[in-house]
């Protein structure tokens, strides 16, 4: 979710900033995310989620840094652009245009499964409820119609509550037995996860588009950074911990993609199965409304800077740059029909990862923020894509 939907008027203060971010990151991540991660690394799942989020809080010290010795809203493109590296940047809007489009896959993908998981429908209702929601993401968005900080703040407050209470159910029963899988993992099995879960905390760079309409603008980025990636990862390693004692390991990598509500299902029967799928839902729906709203006005700049074709730039009566919505759904749409669970999320956290590594490599070579951040950050932002290409090729 962009500010300028919501922010023209009144100025954005930690509460929405916060919200932004954290529903951003948790938007789909966590239901996408953690089958995978634990068929990886097993009982060290939680572990994986720590390291992911230690360099997703490195890159959002750097972009913070950035963003703020700019002092103007963008992100990884603007910050290429006005630096001269035009090439580098064009480079970068298609690649992050790439893993926007892969992300609106994930999250349908996630939405037809837990849909379709609860409402127990033949195989095709999941792709029919992936491709509704792409459908009713991008009518609204051509409508230019945008969340209010407010209803965000409202979805996301609604989902970490029903999280919130699945891992304080899980944890009471907490037995590290329940953690063990046939095979257990070593380093190369954390690392694999480690890199695999990157997806799950794309959402807070989008806070930079947003930064003209914040409150005190220059002290809030700073601030929001650790506080809104440290939310989310603590958020992620609790449910880690605490879906196993749920259903079993076993069964978390089994029906990774609708293992929440397998574990809902499992503290509270029906009335858990239905909480955890209208998280879901809202959490998956509204993540694809605010990354679709995002991506294309993405587009839309970069086609008026020519470097994209100018359709992509084109306005309808609303203000929607109507083909940059078309085009980046049409193509979610056709992944999240065709694509496998575990092939998207590698593919955005290998794009996603691409960004944060040169996000701090940039911060390193302007001096913003501090090396002993930015330089670990970025060695380990680029180490991991080595690892998930290495693992999505079969080698490792």
């Amino acid at each position: 979710m962009s500010g300028s939907q919501q922010g023209r008027e009144g100025q954005l203060g930690l509460a929405a900033v916060w919200a932004i971010a954290v529903g951003g990151m948790v938007g789909g991540g966590i239901f996408s995310t953690l089958g995978v991660v634990i068929s990886s690394a097993g009982h060290w799942a939680a572990l994986s989620f720590v390291l992911g989020g230690l360099v997703a809080y490195a890159t959002g010290h750097s972009l913070a840094a950035l963003t703020v010795e700019k002092d103007e809203a963008g992100g990884i493109y603007t910050f290429l652009r006005d630096l001269k590296f035009t090439r580098l940047a064009r480079v970068s809007a298609w690649v992050l245009l790439a893993g926007y489009v892969l992300t609106c896959a994930v999250y349908a993908y996630t939405f037809g499964a837990y849909l379709g998981q609860a409402v127990g429908g033949t195989a095709w209702l999941p792709p029919a409820m992936a491709s509704a929601v792409i459908l009713a993401m991008t009518a609204i968005n051509l409508r230019g119609a945008g969340q209010a900080a407010g209803v965000e703040i409202a979805i996301v407050a609604i989902k970490l509550a029903i999280l919130a209470a699945l891992a304080a159910f899980g944890l009471s029963q907490f037995e590290v037995d329940k953690l063990s899988i046939a095979q257990q993992p070593g380093p190369i099995g954390i690392a694999i996860g480690a890199a695999s879960v990157f997806m799950a905390y794309e959402g807070f760079e989008l806070l930079a588009y947003d930064y003209d309409e914040m409150k005190d603008r220059k002290r809030l980025m700073r601030r929001i950074m650790p506080l809104a990636i440290g939310s989310a990862a603590l958020i992620y390693v609790l449910v880690a911990l605490a879906v196993p004692m749920l259903t079993g390991t076993k069964a978390v990598i089994a029906v990774g993609e609708v293992a929440l509500s397998r574990a809902g299902q499992a503290a509270l029967g029906t009335p858990g199965l239905i909480a955890v799928t209208i998280a879901a839902a809202l959490s998956t729906a509204s993540a694809i409304n605010a990354t679709l709203f995002s991506s294309a006005r993405l587009a839309r700049e970069v086609a008026r800077d020519g470097a994209l074709p100018s359709a992509l730039g084109r306005e309808n009566a609303e203000g929607s740059p109507y083909w940059a919505v078309l085009l980046l759904a049409a193509g979610a749409l056709a992944l999240a029909v065709m694509g496998g669970l575990s092939g998207l999320v590698s593919g955005a956290s290998v794009v996603f990862l691409l960004v944060f590594g040169t996000l701090n490599a940039l911060a390193m070579k302007e001096n913003v923020g501090h090396r002993w951040i930015t330089v670990p950050g970025t060695l380990l932002a680029f180490g991991a894509i080595v690892v998930l290409i290495l693992h999505m090729l079969g080698a490792i």
